[in-house]
């Protein structure tokens, strides 16, 4: 059986004391194992990065670039490669994942600017012959923990920033998916990123945890839920850590009474079932505004009931199994548990499963669905969309602003007047007009608010450059000889 390691210092390393099966779910079955690394092998790789850190940033900043626009063409010229390992392990259809990819690549594209990102500033005389100039200075040695359900698109979300910026990366990727992020790492070895300033160490808990706690590690990024986002938050400030953990959402998509329904049922569609629901920028919730709810339902369960569901390698299925069979578990209890606290079930993505074998459910569409409902209140993760039915656009607003996630939302409306205070009154972090899943381009930056998000700065963008350095401020002065005096009181000019 296959075993996915480590890579670490540019080398392969399969050793290890535990392992964990790496499953493809749309077969049911084991594939390989990967390596699961004890603390002892990420303080090693630590170790490594640290001393790769020590010369890497001081590599000048064009080829710093240079690394960046060749490891995005190997990327891009292996792109099919990339795709075909990731529905393997993930599950997902292959044009989402090829999707998740051209994303991630958008970040590689935004960090070969670095020579603008990277820009100090500078002021001259800001007293009698001082001039004071600031710059940006990379952190050290700083993780990277992603989740199953991006492979790669998270990965290039984090890596490249912090590597632009001059630091060593360890990049610990979802045991469930190892895979994407060695080949990830081998294409920035193959651009001429030295070795050990990309380390990926697999790894569970046990691996996290150590990088938490790790004194050399000077920051950490992660994604991934909100129990555990809020204990790697609350962990890494303990430790004086700076720390960035993205956790979940409970994304809705307002539609008003003078929206397309169509547009906005095919939106839906979209934007509930894709990768299967596991995405933290799916959108969960359908608010009805008015008396559209009855026909907007009927649009979205037509269309959801055709979904053909099955293996992400078959170019014919457009939506492919959830990551583990636990997964199915968890989402078929909330279909049911909804119908026992009395939502209706327009379509139970149970009857729907696709293929015998696989972790497979349909999706399903639930009506007449209210807060305190545990298929509203929680994040599912899965193929579940729930329609709330509201009396007009104030109700909805409160409603989404009263949720205690805020990562995405969307409003459907032809009326700019509706989206511009839509735009203004809702308290979230990304916002979509007409757009149902608004993850910002990657000349922004991607991050909710709430319990959606624990630290200050979000993801890529300019302010992953902020997260990544810490500035440096010199002031500066070069007396004549004949100025030299002894003066102990506090300067002030």
């Amino acid at each position: 059986m296959p075993t996915v390691g480590h890579f670490i210092g540019g080398e392969a390393v399969t050793h290890a004391q535990r392992h964990a099966e790496v499953t493809n779910p749309a077969q049911g079955r084991t594939t390989g194992r990967v390596a699961l690394a004890d603390r002892q092998q990420v303080r090693d790789a630590v170790d490594v990065a640290a001393a790769a850190q020590r010369s890497w940033r001081r590599v000048g900043l064009t080829k710093r670039a240079q690394v960046m626009f060749r490891a995005r063409q190997i990327l891009e010229d292996r792109r099919a490669e990339l795709a075909a390992t990731i529905t393997v392990e993930h599950g997902k259809v292959l044009s989402d994942a090829e999707g998740e990819i051209t994303r991630g690549l958008e970040n590689v594209d935004f960090c070969a600017g670095l020579t603008h990102h990277l820009k100090g500033e500078y002021a001259e005389q800001v007293a009698t012959g001082v001039d004071v100039h600031q710059v940006r200075q990379p952190l050290g040695v700083v993780a990277c923990i992603t989740p199953f359900n991006f492979p790669a698109m998270v990965p290039l979300w984090m890596i490249t920033t912090a590597i632009a910026a001059g630091n060593a990366v360890i990049l610990k990727p979802s045991e469930r998916a190892p895979s994407a992020a060695l080949q990830i790492a081998e294409a920035f070895r193959e651009a001429g990123l030295p070795d050990g300033v990309l380390n990926v160490v697999q790894g569970d808990k046990e691996a996290a945890d150590q990088l938490l706690i790790d004194p050399a590690v000077a920051a950490v990024s992660f994604v991934g839920s909100t129990p555990i986002a809020r204990h790697i938050y609350s962990t890494c400030a303990a430790h004086g850590k700076r720390v960035q953990a993205l956790g979940g959402a409970k994304n809705h998509m307002v539609v008003m009474p003078d929206a397309d329904l169509d547009a906005a049922a095919d939106a839906a569609v979209s934007a509930a079932y894709g990768s299967a629901g596991e995405r933290c920028m799916a959108i969960s919730v359908v608010v009805a505004v008015g008396d559209i709810a009855d026909s907007l339902v009927e649009r979205i369960r037509a269309r959801a009931e055709s979904l053909r569901i099955g293996d992400g390698t078959d170019p014919a299925s457009e939506m492919g199994p959830l990551i583990t069979e636990e997964a199915l578990e968890r989402v078929s209890g909330y279909v049911d548990g909804a119908a026992q606290e009395g939502a209706a079930v327009i379509l139970d993505g149970r009857d729907l499963r696709g293929p015998a074998e696989g972790y497979f459910i349909g999706p399903s569409l639930l009506d007449h669905v209210r807060p305190g409902m545990k298929v509203y209140d929680d994040e599912i993760f899965g193929p579940v969309l729930s329609v709330v039915r509201v009396d007009s656009y104030d109700d909805g607003v409160e409603l989404i602003n009263a949720n205690s996630y805020a990562n995405g939302t969307a409003v459907f409306t032809r009326d700019g007047k509706t989206a511009r205070e839509f735009e203004f009154d809702i308290e979230v972090g990304m916002v979509g007009i007409n757009v149902p899943i608004p993850v910002p381009a990657g000349a922004f930056s991607f991050g909710g608010w709430k319990d959606s998000l624990f630290g200050d700065t979000h993801m890529y963008g300019p302010e992953a450059f902020n997260f990544y350095t810490r500035r440096k401020v010199v002031t500066s002065r070069w007396p004549e000889s004949s100025e030299s005096q002894v003066d102990l009181g506090f300067p002030t000019h």
